[in-house]
């Protein structure tokens, strides 16, 4: 619903640029000027793409991966990698916050008319992933009659598999790490995705198996392309070329897919979670990042609300007291998903917001709306003598809110924003969506490098419940300070 909700805001943009476009495209000397080609990937999908240990860093690789360095090298210029979640590529390709997408994406007829697609450089197949103890049971996708299948939201699959069964749920899941770990949980009875990553999680897992799909598929449907904006000809011309050179010498099955094979089992050979201990680490420095500057500028926000909100007097006084209303009650109203998507997206297209800063923007407007009602419900909780007690000693009115009024409200609200703090940690969780690296962004990946399901879950629950403790502990022991003085 999110990425319906930006994709139809930034629609009406894309469609008038076109034109322009197609007449003056400088696409290709904007890569080249800028000396970097930014790629957007899910990187939850081996072995088209994911993350793995290289020389001592976690980085994404895979045949996806190779695919973009061909082609950046072969433009002289470096490849960027940029992670989101898959149904926000072609959102972040449309508001210029990557430059291509290649995620094993299939260039059907739908997605023509939004994006620009690369000639075909790897014809792959779709498959069915089961648990090994019901391989009896199902074999394709008309065994699963009264049954659950998944699949990536926003895929090829998704979509037929909608279509082309009859009697069968079809749950979409934004990360297959999720869908994997759905089949395990028996949530789901099959996941239904392209035939190398299915080959993947089997060898990979001894308690999964793969049937074939049976799934009636045209040749767009079961291709993996490169997407670029629309009216990007130059870069799609450019791209042409290394993408033919790559069909023609097979680089596909002689290079690319054996190396992510590499990657895939030194991956598997320590699957321990403290072996993972640095993602989870820096899981946490960007969820504490987050919540500390979005408490501290939606604390800043808050309170110019709650002035705004109570301001009294001539028509500047009403506008501000309405117009203060109006955001509270319309950030209050919106999902905070939809507010980070269309700060990440919207925005991008006046200006592009990396991932993190874009995350703490969203977060602390959201925050700000509800530190504002705290923070008035806590200046209508002072007895009003006290305002009357420090005027009639000379004070001004704005002496007398900074140090009578806002000491004692903030003394009765702190509990309410200590359970804002402590809501914002948990909350940050959100912002993986636009691939920021937070504590469910890393669990997601070491999901994926590990094909364990519910050990990395576990981790982050017990991270999140220290970081949720321990904070509640500092944030008593000042409240008990504030109730002594």
């Amino acid at each position: 619903m999110a990425i319906a909700l930006v994709m139809a805001l930034v629609a009406g943009w894309t469609t008038t640029t076109t034109t322009a476009q197609a007449a003056t495209d400088d696409s290709l000397a904007k890569v080249q000027k800028k000396g970097t080609l930014v790629m957007g990937t899910s990187p939850d999908y081996p072995p088209y793409e994911f993350q793995a240990t290289v020389h001592g860093k976690s980085q994404v690789v895979g045949m996806d991966v190779a695919v973009g360095k061909k082609i950046a090298k072969d433009m002289g210029v470096k490849l960027v990698v940029k992670s989101m979640s898959f149904d926000s590529l072609l959102v972040a390709l449309q508001t210029g916050k990557v430059d291509m997408v290649i995620s094993g994406m299939n260039p059907t007829p739908a997605r023509r008319k939004n994006v620009d697609f690369t000639h075909t450089y790897y014809q792959g197949g779709y498959s069915i992933v089961i648990n090994k103890n019901d391989k009896g049971i199902y074999k394709d996708k008309n065994s699963f009659v009264g049954k659950t299948i998944g699949a990536q939201t926003g895929s090829t699959m998704y979509n037929e598999s909608k279509k082309q069964t009859t009697g069968t749920t079809v749950k979409g899941m934004t990360s297959v790490s999720d869908l994997i770990l759905g089949l395990q949980s028996h949530k789901l009875q099959g996941v239904a995705m392209e035939k190398p990553s299915a080959q993947a999680y089997v060898a990979n897992n001894k308690e999964l198996a793969m049937i074939p799909s049976k799934f009636d598929l045209s040749a767009s449907d079961t291709s993996a392309s490169v997407a670029f904006a629309k009216g990007s000809t130059a870069l799609v011309t450019a791209a042409n070329k290394s993408v033919d050179q790559i069909r023609k010498q097979n680089l596909v099955n002689k290079d690319y897919l054996p190396a992510a094979g590499k990657y895939l089992k030194t991956n598997t050979v320590n699957t321990s979670m403290l072996h993972y201990w640095k993602a989870f680490l820096k899981g946490i420095e960007y969820t504490l990042i987050i919540t500390v500057c979005s408490v501290f500028f939606g604390f800043i926000l808050g309170v110019l609300l709650s002035l705004a909100r109570m301001a009294k007097g001539g028509v500047f006084a009403t506008a501000l007291r309405w117009l203060a209303t109006a955001y509270v009650e319309f950030i209050r109203g919106t999902p905070m998903m939809v507010q980070v998507m269309f700060v990440y997206f919207g925005l991008g297209l006046i200006v592009n917001l990396p991932a993190l800063t874009s995350g703490i923007i969203a977060i602390s407007l959201n925050s700000g709306a509800y530190i504002a009602e705290y923070i008035r419900g806590g200046i209508n909780s002072v007895d009003k003598g006290q305002t009357e007690a420090a005027r009639s000693l000379g004070m001004t009115s704005g002496y007398t809110l900074r140090y009578v009024v806002l000491p004692q409200a903030i003394k009765n609200i702190w509990p309410s924003l200590g359970n804002e703090f402590i809501t914002l940690i948990k909350d940050s969780s959100i912002v993986s969506i636009i691939g920021v690296s937070e504590l469910i962004f890393q669990s997601n990946i070491v999901r994926s490098d590990t094909y364990r399901g519910v050990a990395p879950i576990a981790v982050i629950m017990v991270l999140y419940f220290i970081m949720t403790f321990t904070a509640s502990r500092i944030l008593n022991h000042f409240e008990r300070k504030m109730q002594h003085d």
